[in-house]
């Protein structure tokens, strides 16, 4: 028994994260918890506007990290990294 009680516990997050992927007790997960997994994805997969590319070619310009552009222009890492290497912008490598 003394096994199962030293186990660590899911924060609560995980388990809003959880329960609201798989539909399992997602009445039992509090609003404002569900309202953070839903947020996650509001921008997934939309197209760059002209202010956008122009942005990221100001902010790469300016010598900004990945992690600093990525904040500023809400969107994944991943998203500026890519759209960088196809419109041919250099983003500095912060060491």
């Amino acid at each position: 028994m003394a096994a199962l009680d030293s186990a660590p516990s899911i924060p609560a997050t995980k388990f809003a994260a959880i329960a609201a992927i798989d539909g399992a007790n997602v009445e039992d997960v509090p609003a404002e918890q569900e309202h953070i997994v839903t947020e996650r994805f509001e921008r997934h997969r939309q197209p760059w506007t002209h202010e956008e590319l122009e942005k990221l070619k100001l902010l790469a310009k300016k010598g900004m990290a990945l992690k600093a552009i990525s904040k500023a222009m809400t969107r994944s890492e991943e998203s500026i990294k890519d759209r960088a290497k196809l419109d041919g912008i250099g983003i500095a490598k912060l060491r």
